[in-house]
């Protein structure tokens, strides 16, 4: 006779002998006597020993069996019908990828609906916490517990961040039946993996809009979550489920007195990486940058002059000018900002006395700002990172993309924040590019994405 215990995010097996088949997942723990696996093997174990008619004891589950009513009165879309039939297809296991504004909570619900099992919903921010819960209590009309923020309330149905969720799992980790992971390519760093690993819930549902580097995540992610079971991009929806857009590109001339410094300095750091044989372009590239400046006698003014340089093609008097003629352009729409750094965002509110949401914007102060803005009190709104990503914001129609990383995901992130749907929206993407700099290369590397392979959204 098997008995599963669960201890601590591990699963306690008791066996006089362990088929070979299991023995890949667990170990033998001489301190109890027993096998040990990670919890998120539960579904396989459980699986092995019911196909193969092996009696056994479940101590480790602690999730509950659901009767919920729905009060959602919307139909679900085509693509979102196709993505749930996919996910129950592929044994209620996987990560479904859809392009931000089409609905990947209705699908969540509709995922908790068809599994009615106590659900966790892992999410990366205090915001989307809060746009979950207030959703799943519209939905379902019963209590819904949180985890952050200072909340610590574990009900059937439940929100936590990711952060929260880390330090709680190995204590909370068998009280659900399906896992939810919102913006499920967070979980392929090595602290918010141990979320899943902790977890026993044999059903999981990753969402994301914007898995980068598929193969590699798909590698880290699908024994977590699953395999990518359905998949959508914007180009597909653009029109129907997502506003038209334009992505344009707009060059941006340095002041001769910029474009100087920025020569002298750009020169300076990269003279400092050819004598140290650094390539920048690798993994490790910037760490190694950093090590190689911190032992070397001219390290500290490469390293300076790398920043310079950088801070000088992102934040050019030019491309203060250009957004100055695209708010004049654009006057009644409303507009987002986005930049790379805080320093160039409250430059940009200074200069024209607009509101700015960084990291450090409190909580309180966020949402006065989101709700300003959906209100239209304030038409414009400047961000570094803070909006990327999972904040709703369906009336912004123009987008301003000052200064950005190489990321593809970002710059998806981006257009994605603009693309939600009301009746005769056209949506603009500006990006902002310094003529004659790194910035060049770093905009042709995160348009690597079929959102910008049209001919209306290639560079000029």
């Amino acid at each position: 006779m098997f008995t599963l215990d669960y201890q601590d995010g591990t699963l306690l097996i008791t066996a006089a002998e362990l088929p070979a088949t299991l023995a890949t997942c667990c170990r033998y723990d001489d301190r109890v006597g027993c096998w040990r696996a990670e919890a998120f093997h539960y579904a396989d174990i459980i699986t092995y020993l019911f196909q193969n008619k092996i009696p056994y004891q479940d101590h480790a589950r602690a999730y509950q069996e659901l009767t919920l009513e729905f009060s959602e009165q919307r139909s679900p879309r085509p693509y979102q019908q196709a993505a749930l039939q996919a996910w129950l297809k592929t044994r209620r296991r996987g990560i479904v990828v859809l392009p931000t504004g089409t609905g990947k909570s209705f699908l969540a619900l509709l995922a908790i609906l068809r599994s009615a099992r106590s659900t966790l919903v892992v999410v990366p921010t205090l915001d989307l916490m809060a746009q979950w819960a207030s959703q799943l209590e519209r939905a379902f009309h019963r209590p819904i517990g949180l985890l952050g923020g200072g909340s610590h309330d574990v009900q059937e149905l439940c929100v936590s961040t990711y952060d929260s969720a880390v330090l709680q799992m190995e204590h909370i980790g068998n009280r659900f039946g399906l896992l939810i992971v919102d913006e499920c390519h967070h979980l392929s760093g090595e602290t918010y993996q141990q979320l899943a690993r902790l977890c026993l819930a044999p059903y999981r549902l990753g969402l994301t809009a914007t898995p980068d580097s598929p193969n590699q995540e798909e590698s880290v992610l699908a024994p977590l979550l699953g395999e990518i079971c359905y998949r959508i991009e914007i180009d597909e929806l653009e029109g129907k489920a997502l506003a038209p857009y334009q992505a344009i590109t707009l060059p941006v001339e340095l002041d001769d007195d910029e474009f100087e410094e920025y020569q002298k300095n750009r020169e300076l750091y990269l003279n400092f990486l050819h004598r140290n044989q650094l390539r920048l372009d690798s993994k490790q590239g910037w760490g190694l940058f950093l090590r190689t400046c911190a032992r070397m006698p001219d390290g500290r003014a490469a390293f300076e002059a790398c920043l310079k340089q950088r801070r000088i093609a992102r934040g050019g008097r030019g491309k203060i000018r250009k957004i100055w003629d695209l708010l004049q352009q654009h006057r009644g729409d409303r507009i987002l900002i986005f930049t790379a750094d805080n320093a160039t965002a409250y430059q940009i509110g200074e200069t024209f006395f607009l509101p700015v949401l960084t990291h450090h914007s409190k909580i309180a102060e966020r949402r006065q700002m989101l709700d300003s803005f959906r209100d239209g009190s304030y038409p414009v709104l400047v961000t570094s990172k803070v909006l990327n990503e999972g904040v709703d914001v369906p009336e912004a129609n123009v987008g301003i993309v000052v200064s950005g990383s190489g990321s593809i995901r970002e710059h998806v992130q981006r257009l994605g924040r603009i693309l939600r749907p009301s009746p005769g929206k056209k949506a603009i993407l500006y990006e902002l590019v310094s003529s004659g700099t790194s910035e060049r290369y770093v905009s042709e590397r995160r348009r690597q994405h079929r959102a910008y392979e049209r001919p209306d959204t290639m560079p000029t």
